[in-house]
C-alpha cells in the first residue's frame, strides 16, 4: 500500500515519508489508537453517554479500531451557497445522498446542518454517526457579514439522533467573542445530553491576510494563529478540533500588534517543513490528548487525490488523528468520491506512514 501512497506523493514522497519531528517529538505526544477512549477521554471529566457515542465514532467505517476518524462534512451548502457547492453534482442537494455518500465511503461520521440530519434521521440516524453542525455563517447579507450564527439547539440535535455536534468560531473576528461564549454554552450542553463536541477552529479577520504586499503571505493558514485558535478551542472542551491545514507560520511577529509568542516557537520548535508545521497544531491540542482532523480544503480537479492524500500523510505523521474532506469528495461522481475518501483512509491504515 506504501508504493501506492508514495506513487500519489510523486517527489515529494521522501520528503513527506522521512521526515523527522525535532522540535516536538513523538514521545512528547499522546498518540492515536485503538484505546483512545478507555486510556485518554476516561481520565476527563466527560460522562460515560459522551464516551459511548466518542466511542461509535473511532468503532464505525472503513477506519473503525484504528483511532483515526475519516468524516464527510457537508455544511457548505449553507457556508459557501448551495449553487456553489452542488451545481457541480446537483444530487447532494438530496440529504439521502449525502448520507449514502458517507456510509458508501467508508466514513466514520457524517458532519452536516440539522436540515440534512433532520430530513433523513429515521432512515440513517441507527446506521452512521451524525455529527449535526450548530452554527453557520450565513451569505444572503450585502455587503457579505462574517459572522457564525446558531441554526438550532442543543437540545434538537439530540432528539434527532445525533452522537455529536459541531461549531465554528471565526477566531480574531470583530464576533468572536459571543461565538466562543455561545459555543462554550452549547458544548457544555451537548456534553451535558450524552454528545461528543467538534469545533472548526477558523481565523477570519482582514489584517491577517498581507498577501497583497510584496513577497507577503495569507496568515490565516499560520501554524503559530492556528495552534492558538486550538488551544482556545480544546479549553472550551471540544473533544476533536478541526483546523485547516498549515501553510505558513510566523502571524504573530508579522502582523503589527497581533497575539503574543516565544522566538523559541520558530527557532527549535517548529520548522519550514509542513509535518513540524501541523506538530505545532497538536502540540496545541494538548500534545494530543485532543485530536486534531484537518481539513481536506477545495475541489481543485485533477488534483484533488494527490492534494487529499499529502493532506493525510502530513496529518498523521504529525500527531493528528484523520481528515475531514467534503467538497473533494461530493463535487465528483459518486463513484469517483469513494474513490477518494478510500485514497484518505488508505493512509490511516498503513501502518508503514509512521509518526514522525
Amino acid at each position: 500500500m506504501t508504493a501506492d501512497i508514495a506513487r500519489i506523493l510523486g517527489e515529494r514522497a521522501s520528503y513527506l515519508l522521512e521526515h523527522t519531528c525535532d522540535g516536538i517529538g513523538r514521545d512528547l505526544l499522546t498518540l492515536p489508537g485503538p484505546d483512545f477512549v478507555t486510556d485518554v477521554v476516561a481520565e476527563t471529566d466527560r460522562s460515560p453517554q459522551v464516551m459511548r457515542n466518542l466511542q461509535s465514532l473511532f468503532d464505525h467505517g472503513r477506519l473503525g479500531g484504528s483511532g483515526y476518524v475519516s468524516i464527510l462534512p457537508v455544511d457548505q451548502g449553507i457556508e459557501h451557497s448551495g449553487a456553489a457547492s452542488f451545481a457541480p453534482n446537483p444530487v447532494y442537494f438530496d440529504p439521502a445522498s449525502i448520507v449514502q455518500l458517507a456510509i458508501e465511503g467508508g466514513c466514520n461520521a457524517v458532519a452536516t446542518t440539522f436540515g440534512v440530519l433532520g430530513a433523513v434521521s429515521r432512515r440513517y440516524a441507527h446506521r452512521i454517526p451524525f455529527i449535526v453542525k450548530l452554527n453557520h455563517n450565513e451569505l444572503l447579507t450585502y455587503p457579505t457579514s462574517y459572522d457564525q450564527i446558531m441554526f438550532g439547539s442543543v437540545e434538537r440535535a439530540h432528539e434527532l439522533g445525533a452522537a455529536g455536534v459541531g461549531a465554528t468560531v471565526y477566531f480574531g473576528s470583530a464576533s468572536s467573542g459571543r461565538q466562543i461564549t455561545e459555543v462554550a454554552a452549547a458544548f457544555e450542553e451537548a456534553h451535558r445530553l450524552g454528545m461528543f463536541t467538534v469545533l472548526w477552529c477558523y481565523l477570519r479577520n482582514s489584517a491577517f491576510d498581507l498577501s497583497g504586499e510584496a513577497g507577503g503571505v495569507d496568515y490565516h493558514v499560520a501554524a503559530d494563529a492556528t495552534g492558538q485558535a486550538n488551544h482556545i478551542g480544546v479549553t472550551i472542551e471540544a473533544d476533536i478540533i478541526k483546523q485547516k491545514l498549515p501553510e505558513n507560520n510566523g502571524a504573530f511577529v508579522a502582523v503589527p500588534g497581533f497575539g503574543k509568542t516565544h522566538p523559541g516557537v520558530y527557532e527549535r520548535l517548529t520548522s519550514a517543513h509542513p509535518v513540524d508545521l501541523c506538530r505545532w497544531q497538536v502540540a496545541n491540542c494538548y500534545l494530543g490528548r485532543v485530536g486534531l482532523i484537518n481539513s481536506g480544503g477545495a475541489s481543485s480537479g485533477a488534483a484533488d487525490v494527490t492534494e487529499a492524500v499529502t493532506t493525510a500523510v502530513i496529518n498523521k505523521r504529525a500527531g493528528g488523528i484523520g481528515l475531514i474532506s467534503g467538497r473533494k469528495a461530493f463535487q465528483r461522481p459518486m463513484t469517483e468520491g469513494i474513490e477518494l475518501l478510500g485514497a484518505i483512509q488508505d493512509v490511516y491504515l498503513d501502518p508503514a506512514v509512521t509518526i514522525a
